[in-house]
């Protein structure tokens, strides 16, 4: 199982017909401006580096890929509306053989369109957004949002400290504590190439004939 959804929790995901609004539904471009230099993250951010706090509600997940394993703790009083969504994702499998199809080295990576497109279809459901409580730091992971409640079931882990993105909705509900290095060489040779209304119409079946060469969640 890729995502160990039964084990790995330790009590022990955006589709439409329309590429174009496809396309919107992502982190915002990488060039794209900082915000005034006044502007402050909304909370402090840990040392690079850094494990996340001790939270009794935390729970951890073991993402099994192509280039290796990784963890990601999920803190629900971060974004709880995310932290839920996510866990109703990992427990449906929906991460199953996913593709990482976003990789701008330096920025993110991107990933959230199933492998089925049964599936993708399954979980189109926007959910309401969290207040941005945590700044988008190196390794934290989050939702992409194309606007206000139009998040579904893409993310994305930052590469990079992108507090940029803390004014523009993006908010963080965990944070990887294990594997970023894992996570830094995930493949990013077709960069933004790959199109997510054909990922989101024919899945793996155009992944795998385009852009064999993606990584992938086992």
């Amino acid at each position: 199982m890729s995502l160990l959804a039964a084990a790995c929790l330790l009590f022990t995901g955006c589709s439409s017909s329309q590429k174009e609004a496809e396309k919107e539904r992502e982190a915002p471009p990488a060039a794209q401006q900082a915000p005034p230099a006044e502007a402050t993250p909304p909370s402090p951010a840990p040392a690079e580096g850094a494990k996340p706090e001790a939270d009794k509600n935390a729970f951890k997940v073991k993402f099994e890929t192509s280039r290796g394993n990784f963890i990601v703790e999920v803190h629900p009083d971060w974004a709880p509306l995310g932290a839920a969504r996510f866990k109703q994702l990992v427990q449906d499998k929906y991460f199953d053989g996913a593709r990482f199809f976003r990789v701008l080295p330096g920025f993110v990576v991107q990933f959230g369109l199933a492998a089925d497109p049964a599936k993708t279809r399954k979980w189109d459901k926007p959910f309401k957004d969290d207040p941005v409580l945590r700044t988008n730091r190196i390794g934290s992971i989050v939702f992409a949002t194309a606007g206000p409640e139009t998040r579904t079931t893409q993310l994305f882990i930052n590469l990079a400290s992108n507090q940029r993105l803390d004014d523009q909705g993006f908010a963080p509900f965990g944070q990887v504590i294990e594997g970023m290095d894992v996570v830094q060489k995930i493949y990013p040779g077709y960069g933004e190439r790959p199109d997510q209304g054909d990922i989101t119409a024919h899945g793996n079946a155009y992944l795998n004939k385009e852009f064999p060469k993606l990584d992938y969640i086992r």
